[in-house]
């Protein structure tokens, strides 16, 4: 703290007129800031040049950027509207004929999806799998978690595995408030359409489902599944992955989707975003899909234990696509209608899955 020495009128006069012009000035500022709900750089460098200057006026040092590179990367793969696809991977499912050959190719084999995959970033989690990114997708980025140890593969539900799920949703916080749209998937999924088509404007927040029912009393009393979800960059939007991720100290030792489901409702009543859940006729998945391949956006391989089932039954659902995209317009008018995919029998063995019962 500066002191002002007895007689020293100037200084004196200087240390009340500075601080009188600094607080008329701020408010106006950050209301003019905040006016917008876009989040972007704007806070950050009104807080840097005005919060940040408190020492005397000599500028505070810049901070640490805890995801150093992806303010760079986030340019080069958005759409025009700011919007970016992000998806992650670790060793296994980035090896060779695993999962993310499978989503990657869906993209090249889908309709108006090709692309896309311009606007796609692969998330790695581990340095093999970012690796075996580079060597078949040009925009990829390695998650650093420096917080556990990470020398082994990550085991489902393990500490580092929470670890790690949870440092992705900071990231596409980060994303948000850099001002850009998400659309975040799972990688053991199929993009069968162009999924922007089928997903909603008005909402805040849309999510896929395990079984979905439009004749539930709340769209929230269906069953949301984290797989695949859009959030706006907007202030809404930045909130509800900031709640998300606070909500963690309430759930110890649960994974980011078994938080959700606790804290929906809460996202809708205490912080007024809309969140809507995607019917399962245009965004399907082991748990629950529909055999209309006309409709058919994307193909999740939920309701699974097991990456070689998840590939098995994958293949099965891109040969049944495949065969449909191959017919001529009259024939699939004729037979498309038809078709029915291919059940995926060793996925819903590894979890004794049974079919979901509607309203």
């Amino acid at each position: 703290m500066g002191s002002v020495k007895e007689g020293s009128l100037k200084k004196l006069c200087i240390h009340h007129v500075v601080p009188f012009l600094v607080g008329g000035i701020l408010p106006t500022v950050l209301l003019f800031v905040l006016a917008s709900d876009r989040v972007g750089e704007q806070l950050s460098g009104i807080s840097g040049s005005w919060l940040g200057n408190s020492n005397g006026g000599t500028p505070a040092a810049a901070p640490v950027e805890r995801f150093p590179g992806l303010a760079e990367l986030l340019p080069k793969v958005c759409t025009e509207d700011r919007t970016v696809i992000i998806t992650s991977v670790n060793e296994a499912w980035a090896r060779p004929g695993s999962l993310l050959d499978l989503y990657l190719e869906s993209f090249n084999n889908g309709e108006d999806t090709a692309h896309l995959l311009d606007h796609l970033l692969v998330v790695a989690l581990d340095p093999a799998g970012f690796r075996r990114c580079v060597a078949v997708h040009p925009h990829c980025y390695l998650l650093e978690v420096t917080t556990v140890n990470l020398t082994s593969a990550a085991r489902f539900m393990s500490r580092q595995y929470l670890e790690l799920v949870w440092t992705k949703l900071e990231l596409q916080q980060r994303v948000l408030e850099l001002g850009y749209n998400f659309l975040f998937t799972d990688t053991d999924m199929l993009v069968l359409r162009n999924p922007f088509r089928r997903i909603p404007v008005y909402a805040d927040m849309s999510v896929s489902s395990d079984d979905y029912s439009a004749a539930r009393a709340h769209p929230l009393d269906n069953p949301l599944n984290t797989g695949l979800y859009y959030v706006k960059a907007t202030s809404r939007g930045v909130r509800v992955l900031k709640y998300w991720r606070a909500a963690r100290a309430r759930f110890p030792g649960a994974h980011d989707q078994s938080v959700f489901h606790n804290i929906k409702r809460e996202l809708v009543q205490k912080l007024g975003v809309a969140i809507e859940p995607l019917d399962t006729v245009y965004f399907g998945g082991f748990c629950e899909y529909h055999d209309d391949l006309a409709s058919a956006c994307t193909m999740h391989a939920d309701c699974c234990v097991g990456v070689d089932n998840k590939v098995h039954d994958l293949k099965d659902v891109a040969a049944d696509w495949e065969r449909y995209k191959g017919m001529a317009p009259e024939e699939r008018k004729r037979v498309g209608r038809n078709m029915t995919w291919t059940v995926p029998a060793r996925c819903r063995r590894s979890v004794n899955w049974s079919k979901p019962v509607h309203p």
